[in-house]
């Protein structure tokens, strides 16, 4: 480090002489506001304070679709109610309701860029904890059978959990591609089941949810097989 004096008082002139970069830091006036320009090797010239901006920018988590996110948690009880107690239109319009919201909330941060890390978290949080309850619902109160529940609750847990375990190793998991159809079938044989159909449409709700379950799991091996791939080529 070396300092040069041919600047008047209240003047200073620091170059740190380290690998990648030079830091000048140029005091304009005693006590008053100072501009911090980084010199890279490469000729280029970035100002901190453009850095300190881009932060500022970065959206707060009070915005419009995590409140979305935070009402349709908070709302699940109140559907578990209603639809254990019998209320058949209360608990589909919410059920449907709550739905709507998924993909509200999905637009709006996309179409804003308030995507934030909480949404992140507790987005898909939210869409799970519904299903899990929906369907425990099913099975108490409309005769869904339990292995239906037990295989996509496994696989939705399972393949959470999984792509988190490989995201701490530093391996990314790809998206799979069925995943908005899973999502949309899934919910559309809730979405019959809860609905007061007359009887003969019962056999078309399994059907819808069979169709779903099979898409369930073929979508979790495919996340398996991609995951596989994608890291065996890092």
């Amino acid at each position: 480090m070396e300092r040069s004096d041919e600047f008047p008082v209240g003047r200073a002139h620091l170059r740190d002489t380290r690998v990648g970069g030079v830091i000048g830091i140029c005091n304009c006036k005693v006590l008053h506001e100072a501009s911090i320009v980084v010199y890279r090797y490469d000729g280029g010239v970035t100002d901190a304070n453009s850095t300190s901006s881009a932060a500022h920018d970065k959206p707060s988590n009070w915005n419009l679709p995590n409140v979305l996110t935070c009402a349709r948690i908070v709302f699940i009880p109140v559907f578990a109610w209603l639809a254990l107690r019998g209320y058949v239109w209360w608990s589909f319009s919410l059920f449907v309701l709550l739905m709507i919201t998924d993909k509200i909330d999905g637009d709006i941060a996309r179409a804003r860029n308030l995507i934030t890390d909480f949404g992140k978290i507790m987005d898909p949080i939210a869409d799970k904890a519904l299903m899990a309850t929906a369907l425990v619902c099913l099975n108490l109160a409309y005769g869904l059978p339990w292995w239906i529940t037990a295989v996509i609750l496994f696989r939705e847990f399972g393949i959470t959990l999984w792509r988190m375990f490989m995201l701490r190793q530093g391996k990314v998991v790809p998206a799979s591609k069925g995943g908005k159809l899973k999502t949309v079938l899934q919910s559309f044989a809730v979405a019959l089941y809860l609905c007061p159909l007359p009887g003969w449409m019962d056999p078309v709700a399994l059907m819808v949810m069979l169709l779903a379950v099979v898409v369930t799991v073929v979508t979790g091996v495919q996340y398996l097989v991609d995951g596989y791939r994608e890291n065996s080529r890092a």
